[in-house]
């Protein structure tokens, strides 16, 4: 499996495209934001809520690791993730149109919502969440970039059997968006005059 190097400057831009992306969907009807793709999909809008769950999970351990990260006179390079770090992080890393990975969500991950009842300010509340946990996400890779990231690692929201060096977190958590951006495309294409922009990830 080849190596993965992780850079700061990628994973920003890779985030900002998916906020591009996401926030296109606030726009959306109410009735194409509950849409599943299909008898067991999820809907736009519950896709959207699991993000924000299991982004959830990651803050607190996000703010807690970089306040023990000492300080660098430079620039971090890019990082070389390990090579079980990485094979998680390819699972959840789609090319093009295609997600490797489709397992069950674990309970505590599943958005709780009764999307026939929501409304208009609900659907804002859960796209309002998640730009800022993007704002938050975004920031701290920027504030790291001369932080010495290989002094901490946090463990994931699955626990300890996968443990993440900062790099490979951000990279597993943008990996993740990503993986539920082309979800969320399969259930557009059900509305062929959407405008929201649909174009895949290589």
């Amino acid at each position: 499996m080849a190596a993965l190097f992780i850079s700061a400057e990628d994973q920003i831009q890779r985030l900002n495209t998916l906020h591009n992306r996401l926030m296109q969907l606030q726009s959306l009807p109410i009735r194409q934001l509950v849409a599943p793709s299909g008898p067991k999909a999820w809907s736009i809008i519950e896709i959207v809520a699991h993000l924000n769950s299991s982004y959830s999970l990651y803050k607190h351990r996000l703010d807690q690791a970089v306040t023990q990260c000492p300080a660098k006179d430079t620039e971090n390079e890019r990082f070389k993730a390990r090579a079980w770090q990485r094979f998680v992080i390819n699972g959840q890393r789609p090319k093009g149109n295609v997600r490797k990975w489709k397992m069950k969500t674990l309970k505590r991950f599943e958005p709780l919502l009764d999307v026939q009842k929501l409304t208009e300010t609900d659907m804002d509340t859960i796209f309002n969440t998640w730009e800022t946990d993007y704002h938050h996400l975004k920031n701290t890779i920027s504030n790291s970039r001369s932080l010495d990231l290989s002094k901490v690692k946090i463990a994931s929201a699955i626990g300890p059997i996968v443990n993440f060096y900062l790099p490979e977190c951000f990279e597993f958590l943008i990996c993740h968006t990503e993986w539920h951006w082309v979800q969320i495309s399969e259930t557009l294409v059900l509305f062929p005059k959407t405008t929201v922009h649909t174009q895949a990830f290589q």
